[in-house]
């Protein structure tokens, strides 16, 4: 049973489409947020689409989060339809792994495109229209485990999601005086369709079977499992809501017990 914990709340979500970013739209549309979720394809899944026919106030959006003028013009747009964003999931992010000396410089470039200046600029635009608009909101970033440790093959990935670490604290610094909140939240290994092709590389690079990964690494967790969605989703209600009001400044381990902090 839903507890309305986001009434009367606009939520963006970016990266809308399947996953992660999915499964918290359909959250904190169930707890009662207006939603404009937003994704690179020019229409919604079909899983989304079938949101948005269950929930009229859910409203889809094509972005590039990396052009930043196309963000700034879209998020000014839906501030004025939809009332001030005063949470965003700020969740669009590529993957990509190599060894380290064969990591080459447009791999590089399109890791932190995304998942750096993509995840800044969306929120410093979503920061502008809140502190314009004198309202107080909620800014969750999502980091990852990989952010708080190095990976031989994964070193460009692993260092963008220690960059959102970084740029949340400095974020929840910046906005205390005004009442707005960040946070993070670093997700551990989850099961979304993402891991076909993480499974993949893994497989390419580590010489071994195809699923072989997928089954270690979830074996691996101290709970004995990979997490799914959901377990992200409920983390993103929280720190969205009023119940996580005197929390800022932190990335929330939801991982199975894999990073201690």
């Amino acid at each position: 049973m839903s507890l309305q914990r986001l009434k009367g709340k606009h939520a963006l979500v970016t990266g809308a489409n399947g996953g992660i970013g999915l499964a918290t739209t359909e959250a904190f549309l169930k707890e009662g947020a207006i939603c404009s979720a937003i994704d690179l394809p020019a229409q919604p899944s079909a899983e989304l689409q079938a949101l948005a026919e269950q929930y009229p106030q859910l409203h889809y959006h094509s972005l590039n989060v990396v052009d930043t003028t196309a963000v700034k013009a879209l998020i000014t747009s839906l501030n004025q339809q939809h009332g001030v964003i005063n949470v965003l999931f700020n969740n669009a992010a590529v993957f990509d792994m190599a060894p380290l000396l064969e990591s080459h410089e447009s791999m590089y470039d399109k890791i932190f495109a995304v998942n750096v200046k993509g995840m800044f600029f969306v929120m410093q635009a979503v920061l502008e229209g809140l502190i314009d608009a004198g309202h107080t909101g909620s800014i969750i970033n999502l980091a990852s485990q990989a952010g708080r440790r190095g990976e031989a093959l994964v070193s460009h990935y692993c260092a963008s999601k220690a960059a959102v670490i970084s740029y949340t604290q400095s974020a929840a610094l910046a906005m205390a005086p005004y009442g707005i909140r960040v946070n993070g939240i670093a997700p551990g290994v989850i099961d979304t369709p993402m891991w076909a092709h993480v499974d993949g590389l893994f497989a390419k690079y580590e010489g071994l079977a195809k699923g072989e990964k997928k089954i270690a690494v979830g074996k691996a967790v101290p709970l004995g499992r990979m997490g799914i969605p959901a377990d992200v989703a409920g983390a993103a209600v929280f720190l969205a809501s009023d119940e996580s009001a005197y929390i800022t400044a932190q990335t929330l381990n939801v991982d199975g017990g894999n990073v201690m902090s």
